[in-house]
């Protein structure tokens, strides 16, 4: 479609479902293609669609300045691929891993308190610095980095009805700088940790239950994966996707407002602990595998979507604060995640997870733990300690300090 503005002629295009996903599959392949010809990118472990899609990203980027074409994408795909992909992370919420991880579940909890403190002191005080509203500060705080872009959308407004005007805006565009730079600081801070303290996965250990489970019973499911476990394990998923929405759609009714992916990641947690509790077999692998494939496609959709030009119509001082945001997110997974998480192998896991969501969002944490142990080994305790924090309780924490810093200020 040609649209006339003042003379110049732009090509807009609407992408439908179909489209967006094969675009999303090309610049996943395109992403992986890079990485391989780039010995830098691979060896910090960048996630193959954060390259794609922010290779797309400058693309319309260039379309966008130059007036010359704009494109808009079908986001109902997107959402079904995060949902299913958080509904996979659910069921590996078990109330046995939660006996033996619960404490270490707990002290995240609190490492990520503390980093929303500081997130937010951090943006208020620049914010006074370069004379600019406090309320700013936590819109590049922890409104957009912990929070992502669901906090950032939730809470704009109200930043609009406290007095900033640029609310919704200032925080969707740092929400959008925090997705990037979570991705992109995660891969070098765990290599730092992993050379600086000469780390080893567990995997060569036997006699760690976990391990156990990885080396034995999945592995066993891996090699005779086929069609009935599949679609048994694709069963599952969307009967707890369909429950969770349900759940979340009452509790909206009742003015409860819930982050849609908590509804069926919830369901999923609870059916997992009744399979174990009636010690039924569920097919955990195929799960693993549906739930990797769907956070391949959705980060791919993701960054291929965001408008890189709201970032660059932020003013001097707010990408200053931002890039000082990034900085001490990373001096924060290094010297304190690390440390208080055990500083071993699962700590520099857990540090270069927290860089994605404590920047970005659970998901780009999810695919910088995935892309860093795909190549030195597996962490079944950060796959569920970092999700479970970052998905179940990080925002109603975040919510909590958020609205008592708002009505402060």
């Amino acid at each position: 479609m040609l649209s006339e503005n003042l003379g110049v002629i732009m090509f807009t295009y609407e992408f439908g479902m179909q489209e967006t996903l094969a675009i999303a599959v090309a610049l996943l392949l395109l992403g992986r293609w890079i990485k391989n010809q780039i010995p830098l990118l691979k060896r910090f472990f960048i996630p193959a669609p954060v390259i794609g899609g922010i290779v797309f990203s400058f693309f319309t980027l260039f379309g966008h300045e130059l007036e010359l074409f704009q494109f808009t994408f079908d986001s109902q795909l997107k959402n079904l691929l995060m949902l299913a992909f958080f509904t996979t992370i659910g069921f590996s919420a078990s109330f046995r891993m939660l006996v033996k991880g619960g404490i270490s579940v707990m002290i995240f909890l609190c490492a990520c308190i503390v980093l929303i403190l500081i997130q937010n002191c951090v943006g208020i005080s620049l914010s006074y610095m370069f004379d600019l509203n406090p309320l700013m500060g936590l819109a590049a705080g922890s409104i957009a980095l912990t929070g992502g872009h669901g906090t950032a959308a939730a809470f704009g407004p109200e930043l609009i009805k406290a007095g900033l005007d640029a609310g919704l805006t200032v925080s969707v565009a740092a929400a959008t700088f925090g997705l990037i730079a979570g991705c992109m600081i995660g891969g070098p801070v765990g290599k730092a940790l992993l050379a600086h303290y000469d780390l080893k996965s567990f995997r060569t250990k036997k006699t760690t239950d976990n391990a156990e489970m990885v080396e034995g019973k999945l592995t066993k499911e891996q090699k005779n994966i086929n069609e009935y476990l599949l679609f048994s394990a694709t069963t599952f998923i969307i009967v707890c996707m369909g429950i969770g929405y349900f759940i979340i759609l009452g509790l909206n009714y009742l003015n409860i407002v819930l982050p849609a992916y908590l509804g069926p990641m919830m369901v999923a947690a609870l059916v997992r602990n009744v399979m174990d509790k009636k010690n039924l077999e569920m097919p955990l692998h195929s799960i693993n595998v549906i739930g990797g494939i769907s956070l391949q496609f959705f980060l791919a959709i993701a960054l291929m979507t965001m408008n890189l030009w709201e970032l660059a119509t932020l003013a001097i001082p707010l990408i200053t604060i931002l890039l000082i945001q990034t900085l001490v997110m990373a001096l924060f997974a290094y010297f304190v995640t690390f440390r208080i998480m055990g500083k071993d192998y699962d700590a520099a896991v857990i540090a270069t997870g927290h860089c994605g969501f404590g920047l970005g969002a659970t998901p780009n944490a999810m695919a910088n733990m995935e892309t860093f142990t795909g190549a030195n080994g597996p962490s079944p305790k950060a796959f569920f300690v970092v999700p479970i924090v970052g998905a179940l309780f990080i925002d109603f924490v975040n919510a909590t300090i958020l609205t008592i810093f708002i009505n402060i200020l």
